[in-house]
């Protein structure tokens, strides 16, 4: 009997011993996967706490090594076309730069199918499929609308109140407020121009920009337009503000309402309190006839670094980031308005002020497709405006030259 104990004691620790071996051998073999992502600031935690999750859910297959560094969706463009071999393995950028940064071969085309990859972002027929899908390749997941709307103050302003621009002006000049929007980007000042019917698109090459706003055979013409947008930068209730100046004046009270993106609803949202309420753009008055503000529209999107050494496991983790579940988590945190639209229905999503305004608005809003050439031209046009014309140069001359340089 001791001897058969023995030889089985001694068959169970060459077992263990082979199985620990097995373990070491396996544990061994796990992929060393070394990534690299870049985030605005306001996700910095959270981006790195999404890394620790993923990280911990395929420790069993990778030996995952991240580093999340700081980097604004608006600059990530131009810092990753100065050094492509330097960029991130992921970045963030807004959808209409992905045909620059495609050409410059700095984006991976994704193995994925667009139609199944992009089904809980709205499928084929979708603004997030036209985002992304280039001759039926797929270069990024959205990750957040991009758009803007109205934010107002409720204990200054009434529902009835925020639907005409002029009326909130008034108001707020009666009190010694302000309404807010920023005229020196191109990015909002197509509003005017959007609500009046005028044209802005790129021609058939996509390099080349085609605008009518200084025609005079339109219904509500350009230089009417320009004149609206003249008149309302010299009310007293009026200020042209950049996204700091508006979230400053939020806080200390100036602004009652202002244009502005919903990547800032949460600053809003705790600065305003109980007060705090947004909606579609407004209607404004060019000649005799009230307009609809339009807008533009899209994502702010992820794509790969065409250079990554890991691009499947690169992709794994955007398709996380973007999973229903971290969508919903990256609202609460930042306020940002998801791009899954299986968070629709989510109680803590539905009911936000932010939500309800992007989606009201995406009626009157297009996808932002335009040539460079663009936004300088619209911004010195705004900049004249919004400090009330001190040269006093005539309203045609200035449509004039601003369409001019659009269209070079």
């Amino acid at each position: 009997m001791k001897k058969a104990a023995f030889i089985l004691k001694k068959t169970v620790s060459v077992t263990l011993a082979f199985l620990m071996l097995l373990s070491f051998s396996a544990c061994g073999k796990r992929e060393e996967v070394t990534v690299s992502i870049w985030t605005p600031e306001a996700k910095y935690d959270m981006m790195n706490e999404f890394m620790q999750e993923f990280a911990k859910l395929h420790e069993d297959e990778i030996d995952l090594k991240y580093s999340v560094s700081r980097e604004e969706e608006d600059t990530c463009k131009e810092t990753v076309l100065a050094d492509i071999d330097g960029a991130a393995d992921i970045f963030p950028f807004p959808d209409d730069q992905l045909d620059e940064l495609k050409e410059a071969g700095a984006l991976l085309a994704l193995d994925v199918d667009p139609a199944t990859a992009l089904a809980p972002f709205g499928g084929t027929g979708s603004v997030a499929y036209q985002s992304v899908v280039r001759d039926d390749k797929m270069y990024a997941y959205p990750e957040t609308a991009n758009g803007y709307f109205l934010y107002y103050n409720k204990k200054y302003l009434s529902e009835e109140n925020v639907k005409s621009l002029e009326k909130m002006v008034q108001i707020a000049g009666n009190i010694n407020k302000k309404v807010s929007m920023d005229l020196s980007s191109g990015w909002y000042l197509y509003s005017f121009f959007r609500g009046a019917g005028l044209t802005l698109k790129l021609d058939e090459t996509g390099k080349k920009n085609i605008c009518n706003w200084d025609s005079s055979d339109t219904g509500i013409t350009g230089r009417e337009v320009a004149q609206a947008i003249a008149n309302l930068a010299v009310q007293r209730g009026f200020k042209s503000m950049d996204d700091d100046e508006f979230i400053k004046s939020v806080q200390n009270g100036r602004v009652i309402a202002g244009i502005n993106g919903a990547w800032n609803a949460e600053k809003v949202l705790h600065a305003w309190g109980a007060g705090y309420a947004a909606t579609k753009l407004p209607t404004f008055r060019a000649g005799h006839t009230d307009l609809q503000m339009g807008s533009y529209a899209g994502y702010k999107v992820l794509g790969i670094n065409a250079k990554t050494k890991h691009p499947e496991w690169c992709r794994k983790i955007i398709e996380f980031i973007v999973s229903k579940d971290n969508q919903i988590k990256e609202f609460e945190k930042t306020g940002e308005v998801p791009a899954n639209l299986e968070v629709a229905d989510d109680e803590k999503v539905k009911d936000a002020p932010a939500v309800k305004a992007l989606s009201d608005q995406s009626k009157y809003a297009d996808l932002q497709r335009v040539a460079p050439s663009y936004w300088d031209a619209a911004g010195k046009f705004g900049i004249t405006l919004a400090s009330g014309n001190p040269d006093k140069k005539n309203i045609s001359v200035l449509l004039y030259t601003m369409v001019k340089d659009i269209t070079r």
